[in-house]
């Protein structure tokens, strides 16, 4: 059975995707000292920074910030054909995208 990573263990995980703090630092745009603020007080990686990190290291937005990103979207005919693995924001646009064009259609 595959582990999910806690949020600490994942921003480990994408430092050394990158190589190293700095280079996390850089991709974030932020200083080096806040980095490794985050690493040794064992905190969460700051939610503005996920989408460029699993950008950059393709350690996934729910592993990063499982609270601002869930995997848990129910299933149901409300939401079909919408991928479970999107976070909230997106499934919902693509709920409204769907219902715009069946409402276009009927018209």
């Amino acid at each position: 059975m595959v582990e999910t990573p806690t949020p600490y263990e994942a921003l480990l995980q994408a430092i050394d995707a990158l190589g190293s703090q700095s280079e996390l630092a850089r991709v974030c745009e932020v200083s080096p000292t806040a980095v490794w603020k985050w690493v040794q007080s064992s905190k969460r990686l700051p939610g503005n920074y996920v989408l460029r990190v699993e950008a950059a290291t393709g350690v996934a937005r729910h592993h990063l910030r499982p609270d601002l990103y869930p995997v848990d979207l129910a299933p149901g005919p409300r939401w079909h054909g919408v991928d479970q693995r999107v976070d909230r924001y997106q499934a919902a646009v693509l709920f409204n995208q769907q219902r715009a064009s069946k409402r276009g259609a009927a018209a």
